[in-house]
Parts: C-alpha cells; structure tokens; sequence
C-alpha cells in the first residue's frame, strides 16, 4: 500500500523537529514531514513524531547506507509500522562523497542496500532514494516508490520525471525565503547554496541540468541562488513551488529559510492547501 504524502510537505534537519511542530504542521495541512541531516537508522525520531501526530506522514530524508545497516533498518521499519502502518515513508542514500571515507561505487551500494531491505522485509512501495542523476534516477523508478532529489529545480524536475516515467513518486525538496528584498533574500540564499557547491555530487548534477561553471563560484550566481531558493512574495513563492508540479513532481518538501520558518509555512498554507 502507498504512503500518502499528499502534494506539498515540509522538510527541516532532525535535530530542529520536536512534536510541537509536528503537530502545527499537520494542523496546517501539510501532507509530509521530511526529516533532512542523516536521521538515525533507528528511527527513534520518526516514531515520536508519529505517536505525536493522526494523519501526518513522517519520512526520512535521508538515512545514511554507509551509516546505518540495511538489516537494523529493517528492524526499525518494522516496529515502526507496527504502530502506524501507512504513515512512514523509508528514504535512503549514500549521501556525499565528501562527507564518508568509505565512498566508493555509489550506485553498487545502493543496489546492495536495497537488496537487504528487501530481505529486510521493507516494501518497496515504502522506501524512496535519495536521486538525482539518470542511473540513480532510474534505479529509484525501478526499485523503490520514486525518488527524492535535492537542491534542484523545475527543470530538474522535468528532466528527472522524463527518466522516471509516469508512476513513480517524484518529490524535490525546494528552499524558498518569504522577502521581497532581492538582494536581503539572495544574502541568504547563498549562505546555504555555497556550502553545497563544492560537493561532486550537486556540482554534476547543476552542471548537468545546463548551469555553467561559473554560476558555481563565489557562492553561486544570483540567477543560480533565485532558482535553488525561491525568495519574494507568498504568491511569488507559491508560483514556484507549483512549478515543480507542473514540470511534473507529484509532491514538494518545502525547506522554508529565515527567521521564523513557521510563520512561512503557515502563509504558504493558505496559498497552497485547499
């Protein structure tokens, strides 16, 4: 059976994330929670916010392959869903090159690693991958619910359903900021971009999706840091959230930046949840 996730969520690193916020957020109407910086594999976190909360889905976003055993995952999954059987959404992925000694033949582990959490007993149809070239693309269409890219954009997004094809879960997070002082928003913005710039990872797949070498420099361009942190006002954010849909995402983790990203979320809301 499919996680529902409905099409707009919520993504905020673990260690920010207490019940509080969950449940506001699914007061709000947001269909996910996506929990960012590597959750542990023991989903210790995923289960208070689900004992915490009626309808909201908790995924994560993601749990590390080299970190975390697929087996203990497993076993997490599983007491996990006993308790809320259709309200936990598995994202997994290798993460960064840059971050883990033992990075060597991504796509090998990732294979590996959903081999056993099938073994594991993990539907398929519960776990998503972290994805955002074609091979990875593609593995996650083939053998998981659908994907989760990162720090991506619409036409990212286009190019990844193209790939995918029709059925599998697509759902991009998207950072945005509720300013509409282009030059305050992009102070920001750039902030967060520029400590994903250096990595192989996102640097290829920018690269990829036609942003050049020296949109990459200097914390990223300004056309760079509007498209990978959506800034102005509600309505202008909303728009580009929408767009993520209409390039054909079923579902939008929104990372809201600034000072009070509740208060973001809850004018988004009401724009974006009917």
């Amino acid at each position: 059976m499919r996680v529902e996730i409905g099409r707009f969520g919520v993504w905020r690193m673990v260690s920010t994330v207490e019940p509080e916020l969950a449940t506001q957020l699914e007061s709000l109407g947001y269909g996910a929670i996506w929990l960012g910086g590597s959750p542990k594999g023991d989903l210790r976190d995923v289960g208070r916010l689900l004992d915490a909360t009626q309808r909201l889905t908790v995924a994560t976003g993601i749990v590390n392959m080299w970190r975390d055993h697929a087996d203990e995952v497993g076993a997490s999954y599983r007491r996990v869903v006993e308790r809320h059987p259709v309200r936990f959404l598995l994202g997994v992925g290798v993460g960064h090159r840059e971050a883990t000694q033992e990075f060597e033949r991504p796509m090998a582990k990732v294979i590996a690693y959903l081999d056993e959490l099938d073994g594991a007993g993990v539907p398929r149809d519960h776990v998503v991958l972290a994805a955002l070239g074609p091979r990875a693309l593609s593995v996650a269409a083939q053998r998981t619910a659908g994907a989760h890219p990162y720090l991506t954009t619409p036409r990212h997004t286009e190019f990844a359903r193209r790939v995918m094809g029709d059925g599998p879960l697509l759902a991009p997070e998207q950072k945005v900021i509720v300013d509409t002082d282009p030059e305050h928003a992009r102070l920001a913005g750039r902030a967060i971009v520029n400590r994903y710039l250096s990595r192989v990872n996102y640097r290829n797949n920018l690269l990829r999706e036609g942003w050049s070498e020296e949109d990459l420099v200097d914390g990223g361009s300004d056309r760079l840091v509007d498209a990978l942190v959506l800034h102005g006002t509600v309505a202008e954010v909303a728009a580009g959230l929408v767009a993520h849909l209409e390039a054909g995402a079923d579902h939008v983790a929104i990372h809201a930046l600034g000072d009070d990203p509740l208060l973001t979320y809850r004018d988004l809301a009401q724009v974006l949840i009917r």
